[in-house]
């Protein structure tokens, strides 16, 4: 019989919002994500604004949980497609530009909360925070519906070297000043397993899955990235 645990382990809390979970559906998780971060991180708002279109679930969750409106205030082209793993800044900054257009009529003079599903370098979401503030928004919050990315993944997602992910050099507020907002936080590693449907949150001694990239808890050894000179967690820490 298959070991339930072992499999789950298998399946990344990364790119939670890909699969079902605990019996949900893919927009329930990510909805969850949205009422989970709002409870802790509840902020004074007029909008509640998703990045599109990973963001679209969790800012719904955000909105019901908060009772501050929903509404969509960047429009995405959904002929573009993601800008995070594109090669260059230049090219990530030209992407964000041409794949989202702000809603001017909705975002001006108002205190709007983004919800996005990640800050991995950070450049996306810089780009993102000037058209809502050249848009005329009195406040930006970002509201970011995974913990923070400071770990690469080295089981299938696309993420860069370590030095490279905004959360690995950066404390939450020098990130929420790097990248100009009013505030920004993370939803934790508990309350994403909360969401997830783990009620106590995660076990620190047996997690239920592989949460690799927010931790940097691998379960499995990437020996070929140590071979190439790639620190563990308790070496980075030497």
């Amino acid at each position: 019989r298959r070991n339930t645990r072992l499999h789950e382990k298998s399946r990344g809390l990364g790119d939670v919002y890909k699969r079902q979970l605990g019996g949900r559906s893919v927009y329930e998780t990510r909805r969850q994500i949205g009422v989970e971060l709002a409870r802790e991180a509840p902020v004074e708002a007029d909008l509640v604004c998703p990045v599109p279109d990973s963001g679209t679930p969790a800012a719904i969750g955000y909105s019901q949980e908060s009772g501050i409106p929903y509404a969509m205030g960047i429009i995405r082209n959904q002929y573009m497609g993601r800008t995070f793993i594109e090669p260059t800044d230049q090219i990530r900054n030209m992407g964000v530009r041409l794949k989202l257009n702000v809603n001017r009529a909705l975002i001006e003079g108002k205190r709007v909360i983004l919800v996005d599903d990640s800050v991995v370098r950070g450049t996306t979401s810089r780009k993102i925070k000037d058209m809502i503030l050249d848009a005329g928004a009195k406040e930006v919050h970002f509201r970011i519906a995974s913990p923070p990315t400071a770990w690469p993944c080295f089981y299938g997602v696309d993420t860069p070297e370590r030095g490279k992910l905004l959360a690995a050099t950066m404390s939450e507020d020098e990130m929420r000043d790097h990248l100009g907002v009013d505030s920004l936080k993370f939803i934790s590693l508990d309350g994403l397993y909360r969401a997830v449907g783990e009620a106590k949150g995660r076990d620190p001694d047996k997690p239920a899955y592989c949460d690799a990239c927010f931790s940097g808890e691998y379960p499995v050894e990437p020996a070929d990235m140590i071979a190439k000179g790639f620190e563990l967690k308790a070496q980075a820490a030497e």
